[in-house]
């Protein structure tokens, strides 16, 4: 869905997560969630952080894949201590009120190199955000189990709606 909105101008930061685990494995690393949680955890926060800030510098609605919130769900899902320092991150680097969720659906879910939860564990994933962001005071918008094109028309709606 970010890959069609980005085509029709929306701006967008990319997924973390994908990029330090591509990265990791290219380089032997092993800050990698089946090796070092805690590590990883704190490579996303460092790339969220970096993203919130370069969003900051433009103009216009930014779409993020996931944020620093995230990095707070991560570690509570995979029962590791959340540092004051990722709870300080959350609280000083807002995002828009308005969140904006894909829930899993099945019909769509896949495994790849980097992404190799069951649709279980992306369930697991899913409730743990939920709870960050709204322990967080965000108002979380459910995507609808509908195309990519009807996806992006209802996020340019709720967008547009936003705007007036």
């Amino acid at each position: 869905m970010l890959a069609a909105m980005s085509a029709e101008g929306f701006a967008h930061m990319p997924e973390g997560g994908r990029a330090i685990i591509q990265d990791q494995v290219a380089i032997g690393g092993t800050a990698l969630p089946w090796a070092d949680r805690h590590l990883f955890a704190e490579l996303m926060l460092s790339w969220d952080l970096r993203s919130w800030a370069d969003a900051h510098q433009r103009a216009g609605p930014i779409l993020f894949d996931r944020g620093i919130p995230d990095v707070i769900g991560y570690l509570e899902l995979c029962s590791l201590p959340v540092p004051l320092h990722v709870e300080e991150a959350a609280a000083r680097y807002r995002y828009a009120r308005t969140v904006f969720v894909a829930p899993p659906w099945i019909d769509i879910f896949g495994q790849d190199a980097e992404r190799k939860q069951s649709f279980g564990e992306a369930e697991a994933t899913y409730e743990a955000m939920m709870r960050v962001y709204r322990r967080l005071d965000y108002d979380l918008v459910q995507l609808p189990c509908a195309s990519v094109a009807d996806r992006v028309r209802f996020v340019r709606a709720m967008l547009e709606a936003t705007r007036r």
